[in-house]
């Protein structure tokens, strides 16, 4: 009797399966043609690979200062993100004060700008304080996100008001009712905004190609960058050095994906 409930299920559902599949394809094609382009020799096909192009692409620039100047400026933000947009996120949903709706609105519409429309006028910004080529330069215009919270505000608008105001009989304060209250049961959508506002940093190309001028200062996606000479275009080496930058990305997502995914869920 179990045997046709379990057919009907999965026939219910190959429709879905049938639309993912491709869009999985579609997702994993690029990472497939990166790592093979990046075992080839320059003008060879696939009848040959090099993997020593890893070793040579990280030895031709100092990609180990690389490194450690993304994971320095996206935990940095990552960490700033989260905190900021959960204090800010909780006064939006929880606090009561004149006009919260229509700030909040006008912190939305911050969304619809371009990001390259606030290059200058941020570049100007850490000029003007003395902050540019450094890391309080390259990490201070980054510690808000809009994005992030937004999507705090729409979780802790979903937690019930009966637990705070159990606490507030209690005698907690607004403080205690964040901390205790609020907090403990927002660790999936904290986890998931710093994945995500990790992965977003890390793969940060603009704001620090203008932010930074000195190799020092560089991270990895302008590093990479550096590769693709005027006229020298080495794409296995490019390709070599973009993989190995996907690397830490791909083992974030495989360690934090349970919290991951149960944030997205609760979100939905």
């Amino acid at each position: 009797m179990r045997r046709p409930k379990a057919r009907r299920v999965k026939r219910r559902d190959w429709p879905a399966y049938a639309l993912g599949l491709p869009m999985a394809l579609l997702m994993v094609a690029p990472f497939l043609y990166m790592v093979a382009t990046a075992l080839l020799g320059e003008g060879d096909t696939l009848r040959r690979v090099h993997p020593e192009n890893f070793a040579a692409a990280l030895a031709a620039a100092p990609f180990g200062r690389f490194f450690l100047n993304s994971a320095i400026f996206s935990v940095a933000v990552a960490l700033g993100q989260v905190l900021t947009s959960t204090t800010a996120a909780y006064a939006f949903a929880r606090l009561r004060f004149p006009g919260r709706d229509r700030v909040f609105t006008l912190y939305l519409s911050a969304l619809m700008l371009p990001v390259v429309l606030l290059l200058v006028p941020r570049f100007l910004l850490i000029s003007a304080l003395g902050w540019a080529d450094t890391y309080q330069g390259l990490i201070s215009t980054e510690l808000v996100s809009v994005s992030g919270i937004f999507l705090l505000r729409q979780f802790f608008l979903a937690i019930p008001r009966d637990l705070e105001d159990a606490a507030r009989l209690e005698g907690a304060g607004e403080w205690t009712v964040f901390r205790r209250v609020v907090l403990p049961q927002s660790g999936p959508a904290l986890a998931t905004l710093g994945v995500l506002a990790l992965a977003d940093q890390w793969k940060s190309f603009f704001w620090p190609l203008v932010a930074t001028s000195s190799a020092d200062m560089q991270v990895l996606e302008v590093g990479i960058a550096r590769l693709h000479g005027a006229y020298d275009l080495n794409w296995p080496y490019q390709m070599a050095a973009a993989t190995a930058a996907v690397v830490p990305m791909m083992v974030l997502y495989w360690v934090a994906h349970k919290y991951f995914m149960r944030g997205i869920q609760l979100r939905v």
